[in-house]
């Protein structure tokens, strides 16, 4: 350690982690230059081993772990701890939280490393020592898979942090000691070999503790024995959790760091390093749970079985998988038996089991014991139906098919004859019916009362209206339980072997989910499961280097339709643009939400040169588009922007009377859309009135045609052909239109060159002309500074979206797109598209960029040849990076992507909400913090607060599941700390990480908040606009299922993605 004295006066020093090749071959010198220790002796030199060319497996028989990777001598270091001195003055607030930050970065960290050394000095050395041996050496080395080498790897971490510590005062740089640390091939190497390897690790241990009693008493010696009564499992799940720990104190770090600070970019550039590193890992800890379980499932099945067959051929993905309650009803409704099922959800087919759990209480509090399970029916998907209470006339033909429960005793012969099938809950909308009924005949009552004479005790006026409220009361009763019922029941027709006389048999099974975000996942996933088995998604994408029998990963979106643009279909009209209009439809039934297509109307505009423009508004309030508005125009459409209403405080950092007034005038703007002519017309409609009323219009300054536009919390902003941008203000009154477009806009000149493209962005307004991009102002629309995009003039920007901190281009020539970081306008990343294409279009050399679109980490790309690819893109608040091959969809169109475009939703949260949340009311929500995570209080002082709402953590699809509701004691005993000065999570309240839902992967923890917090499910589809549609995976080039029209006449393909959690 420096003295006290020093901290905050050293002068910054060039200190890098560098990596040099010693003479002897296979070895490599791990050496930190300029590295500042105490001690007058420096650190000896440190040998990494490089890999050797042949693959090691985990399940050797060699003693020694150096398995080709990371043999890093630290043992001999022995580093001191690092540790903040005292604050200096004067520090801003942003600065002093910037160091409690980091004083949570390194106190995680050594808990972290000193977790990794447990595992060895308390596990692994003993068990290798011991004679006899509890476990082989060779299970030793499986279990302990990794370990060393990651141990490794985060020592010298904090061996460099340590040093960043030291100068902290002088640099505050920490960021590219992250990106140095964890971009490097080795790291994800090590990570992804021990996150393979875990399941395995954790079958070892079960089985030891079943077989072996030594090694469960060794076990349960050691954790009586630790400080915190953390288990091995407990130890060995933190590298899992590790990632995403990072993740969050980089995210708090840089919501504390100001623009132009030099740590700064660094700091989004390690973001995206970590949460690319985490995915990565996930996929791949995913599709080892995916093999797992379907291994598990195996093992319950005859070798000879056609299942087994199925299961075994490789072929199969596993898209869903949980524990559901399967119910059985009586014909009276009563309820005759429950029991738990594990359900799986194939790509081709539905599989339901019993459960079977085996083992001793004590062993499961200290390894999770996977559950055994004995199939109970499978069938292929297709024949799966989904079928709700009270809506079961449409789901199949009542007089061919007889239905029987599950579980019940077969009908008997009276009882085919009286056609009597019952449902699960008690006839409720029977009952709902003769509640009805019976409220017609009090009415009836009611006026015949009214008619008597005389006056009679309980027959007056006032006992009738009474019995009329009891009734209405009666009915919304009913309604809320056949609301209930749909919301947690989830209800499957499944075909049965014939009867006697041939007639089919299907069963009725019904499952209750844990929750209703549980029925609507399932409801969705089997919708898109059936569409992913239509010829056209067999297969649907293809990475550019696989070969063709593998399956596309779970995340590429499935085609749901391909829909003819326009209903003219004699005109040949070309696509402008077209935007989604969110409009929640409550008529719609629960299942009715979960397949659709994302709520609302999708507006299409286009037109032919000298025959005018048209208008289609498709409804999407169901799972298949259909027109129904059309209208024309008297020039074509270029351009289209949906503009939400204005949300309070909008109007940005401008002056507070001005934002005050915007606030109020925004309440009765409702949302509407812009359309852009060719004749420099703009015309503003209501989004919500689909009677297409013209609200407002006006003609562009030099009736220019209007090729782009964009708003923003101030302007309406209008790229112009001319080199203009017209930007028209936000209006001070209320009302139907929120533009001013009165009186003459705002015009700025550009270019010379027509203006390709706007970008909004939150305190800046991008537009480009030709190769240049000129920044500008939100609020005043003064030109901020200009760039160069391309070095060729000759060349336009054509396209540019956001992500993160960064944003994409797109340009008029070439097969280029260019990545700029939006505070520094400086140029990341190029990536060629045609590399992509090549395998689908062989001899095409020259491919040309015409749409761009960025949607829930995923940068869609289109192009001239009617090919769309799909990249990886970070989602969190980084540089949106592109690291992985991606995707390219097999279909497409016949001539150029016209456009790209997003449909969103937000499912209502009523249909979300329990009975138990109902029944608490608002209070209960307002009780509860904003989406935070119950965390030990930080230090009085930090004011770190992380205020991670779900939005901003969907770091990972998988998550560790709490287990605080499973019996038994807590694994983790202690208590936080009551002063709160301990910045990390408990040990294993890996729930708040969610990193891995896996059935497998379970933490005794504590009941996390953050799960009840889960209840904004968002429905997302892909739109792309182009000329036909052409399946680039048949052998002529044409094929799947053909467009409606021909290959000239404009087309709509149609992406759906499993519905998000927000």
């Amino acid at each position: 350690m420096l003295p006290s004295a020093t901290w905050g006066k050293r002068k910054p020093q060039s200190r890098r982690l560098g990596w040099v090749r010693s003479g002897r071959p296979g070895a490599m010198w791990a050496q930190k230059e300029g590295l500042h220790h105490p001690h007058p002796h420096p650190h000896p030199h440190t040998v990494v081993r490089c890999p050797s060319s042949s693959s090691v497996s985990c399940s050797g028989d060699s003693e020694d772990e150096d398995m080709g990777l990371l043999e890093i001598s630290v043992t001999d270091m022995k580093p001191t701890a690092p540790e903040l001195g005292p604050m200096p003055d004067g520090l801003s607030p942003q600065q002093v939280v910037r160091r409690h930050i980091l004083g949570s970065i390194v106190q995680s960290e050594g808990s972290y490393v000193e977790s990794l050394k447990r595992v060895l000095q308390d596990y692994r050395n003993p068990l290798v020592e011991m004679e006899p041996k509890a476990l082989s050496l060779r299970k030793c080395q499986v279990v302990f898979f990794r370990v060393k080498e990651i141990l490794h790897c985060h020592s010298m971490f904090q061996i460099a942090l340590s040093s960043r510590v030291a100068e902290w005062d002088a640099t505050e740089k920490i960021g590219d000691l992250f990106v140095a640390s964890f971009s490097k091939s080795m790291v994800l190497d090590v990570y992804s070999d021990y996150v393979n390897n875990f399941t395995n690790a954790m079958s070892i241990i079960k089985k030891a503790c079943l077989t072996k009693p030594a090694f469960l008493e060794f076990l349960k010696r050691r954790q009586v024995c630790s400080p915190d009564r953390v288990t091995l499992y407990g130890l060995m799940v933190k590298p899992i959790q590790r990632f995403p720990q990072f993740i969050l104190l980089l995210q708090d770090m840089l919501k504390n760091t100001p623009r132009g600070h030099p740590d700064r970019l660094s700091l989004q550039l390690a973001l995206t390093e970590l949460e690319t590193l985490a995915e990565k890992l996930n996929e791949q800890k995913r599709l080892a749970d995916q093999v797992a379980e379907i291994q598990q499932l195996t093992k319950s099945i005859s070798d000879r079985s056609s299942l087994n067959k199925l299961l075994t051929s490789g072929q199969r993905q596993l898209l869903l998988c949980e524990t559901l309650t399967e119910t059985v009803y009586g014909d009276r409704g009563q309820l005759i038996k429950s029991k738990e099922r594990r359900v799986f959800l194939l790509n081709d087919m539905l599989v339901c089991a019993n459960i079977n759990f085996k083992g001793q209480l004590e062993i499961s509090s200290l390894v999770p014991l996977g559950p055994k399970y004995v199939v109970k029916w499978n069938t292929a998907l297709p024949q799966v139906q989904v079928v709700e209470v009270g809506q079961e006339g449409g789901a199949y033909d009542k007089d061919n098919v007889l239905i029987q429960h599950a579980g019940a005793k077969k009908a008997s012969a009276s009882g085919q004859a009286q056609s009597k099938v019952y449902f699960g809950p008690p006839r409720l909308f029977q009952e709902l019916q003769d509640l009805q009924k019976d409220l017609e005949v009090v009415e009836q009552i009611t006026v015949l009362i009214g008619t008597l004479h005389g006056t009679y005790q309980n027959l007056n006026m006032t006992v009738a209206q009474d019995w009329c409220l009891a009734l209405q009361r009666l009915m919304r009763v009913k309604e809320e339980e056949i609301q209930s019922a749909n919301k947690c029941r989830l209800r499957l027709l499944l075909p049965g072997k014939p009867d006697k006389s041939g007639r089919p048999i299907s069963f009725m099974v019904v499952f209750i989910t844990p929750n209703p975000l549980s029925k609507i996942s399932w409801v969705n996933r089997l919708h898109l499961a059936k569409i992913g088995l239509r010829e056209e998604n067999q297969p649907g994408w293809r990475c550019p280097d696989e070969d063709k029998k593998s399956k596309a990963p779970f995340w590429c979106p499935t085609l749901a339709c391909c829909i003819p643009a326009f209903s003219s279909r004699g005109l040949s009209l070309q696509l402008g643009g077209l935007v989604h209009s969110p409009v929640s439809s409550p008529l719609l039934g629960f299942s009715a939400v979960s397949t659709s297509l994302p709520q609302g109307y999708l507006w299409v505009g286009g037109g032919q040169e000298g025959a005018g423009g048209q208008v289609e508004i498709f409804s999407l309030n169901r799972p298949s588009p259909r027109t129904v508005k059309s209208f024309p125009l008297a020039a074509p459409v270029l351009c289209m922007e949906y503009i939400p209403e204005p949300e309070e405080g909008e109007s940005g950092d401008g002056d507070k009377d001005e934002s005050h007034t915007a606030a109020d005038s925004s309440a009765a703007v409702h949302p509407t859309i812009c359309l852009g002519l060719q004749d420099g017309s703009i015309l503003v409609y209501s989004s919500v009135d689909t009677g297409t009323q013209c609200l407002a219009t006006c003609r562009s300054p030099g009736l220019q045609p209007v090729l782009c536009l964009r708003h923003s919390p101030f302007h309406l902003c209008a790229g112009l052909q001319d080199g203009t941008l017209a930007a028209y203000p936000r209006t001070r009154t209320s009302g139907d239109v929120p533009w001013d477009l009165e009186s003459p806009p705002v015009c700025l000149t550009v270019g010379p060159g027509p203006i390709r493209t706007l970008l909004s962005l939150e305190d800046a307004v991008w537009a480009s002309c030709g190769p240049r991009v000129t920044v500008l102002d939100t609020t005043s629309l003064q030109t901020q500074q200009s760039f160069e995009a391309h070095q060729d003039e000759a060349v336009s920007v054509t396209h540019m979206v956001k992500a993160g901190s960064g944003v994409w281009m797109a340009f008029s020539s070439g097969s280029s797109i260019r990545l700029f970081h939006t505070e520094t306008l400086e140029h990341l990343q190029e990536i060629n598209i045609a590399t992509r294409t090549t395998f689908l279009l062989p001899g095409q050399k020259h491919v040309c960029v015409t749409s761009l679109l960025i949607c829930q980490g995923q940068l869609w790309v289109g192009t001239d040849q009617g090919v769309i690819v799909l990249l990886p893109v970070p989602r969190l608040e980084g540089i949106p990076k592109i690291t992985g091959k991606g995707m390219v969809s097999l279909n497409g169109h016949c001539g150029p992507v016209t456009f790209l475009a997003v449909a969103t939703s937000i499912l209502a949260l009523d249909i979300l909400r329990t009975d138990q949340e109902e029944a608490e009311g608002p209070k209960a929500e307002e009780d509860k913090p904003d989406g935070q995570a119950p965390e030990p209080a930080p230090a009085p002082s930090s004011h770190v607060g992380r205020e991670l709402t779900h939005k901003k953590g969907v770091l990972l699809q998988y998550r560790l599941r709490s287990t605080a509701h499973l019996p038994g004691p807590l694994l983790s005993m202690r208590e936080p700390a009551p002063d709160g000065s301990a910045l990390e999570h408990s040990e294993e309240d890996g729930s708040i990480y969610e990193m891995a839902d896996d059935p497998d992967v379970w933490v005794r923890s504590r009941p996390c908040a953050r799960d009840a917090h889960r209840k904004e499910i968002c429905s997302v589809a892909i739109i792309s606009g182009g000329q036909g549609y052409r399946n680039f995976g048949s052998a002529s080039g044409v094929g799947g299922r053909p467009a409606p029209g021909g290959e000239s006449d404009s087309t709509l393909l149609i992406w759906q993605v499993p519905l998000l959690t927000l």
